[in-house]
């Protein structure tokens, strides 16, 4: 069975935005070694899952090749097939990308048992919070970012038991941490 991945920008005390959707506390630029996670992480994945919201930004901002990033990078993004999580849109606007509704553990269950190969979310946070709420997130890869914000959006709705896989520290000052829940 295929695996859902969180991948996930967080703040040292465990926020992925500021109180208002802020993301200017992210430290950039990456050095090439985090770079070389992110590729490896994504080696086996074949579907991005994303939140409406999220999507609405996301998709064309990759669809423009934003500025920084690899043509590689880029390309794998762009090739790369998107499930929006919406209960609002009915179809997708967006090229490769198709709209799935209704009960969240059903779709992601769904998701999974098709054949292929891993699915990763990147958020956004409602979405985010309903896949932990509902225990469906198999692995979770924290990108600890080397700044407090003292307030924001959580990753976690309320208590999860994680066991640490690996932690490994970059040069740019982020640590990604890989945890597994307990179940």
């Amino acid at each position: 069975m295929r695996k859902l991945l969180l991948q996930v920008q967080v703040s040292t005390d465990g926020y992925m935005a500021g109180p208002n959707g802020e993301m200017d506390w992210l430290a950039f630029p990456w050095t090439d070694d985090l770079g070389e996670h992110i590729n490896a992480l994504t080696a086996n994945v074949d579907t991005i899952v994303l939140g409406r919201r999220l999507a609405e930004g996301f998709i064309p901002a990759w669809a423009a090749g934003p500025p920084g990033e690899d043509k590689e990078s880029i390309d794998w993004m762009n090739r790369t097939p998107k499930v929006v999580i919406s209960h609002t849109l009915t179809e997708s606007p967006w090229e490769n990308a198709t709209v799935a509704g209704g009960d969240l553990a059903e779709t992601i269950n769904g998701l999974k048992a098709r054949p292929g190969g891993d699915l990763i979310v990147y958020g956004g946070g409602t979405l985010v919070a309903s896949l932990a709420e509902a225990d469906l997130i198999d692995e979770y890869h924290l990108f600890v970012n080397p700044t407090a914000i003292g307030g924001g959006m959580p990753v976690f709705p309320g208590r999860r038991k994680l066991r640490l896989v690996s932690a490994r520290p970059f040069g740019c000052g982020v640590t990604a941490m890989h945890y597994e829940p307990v179940r």
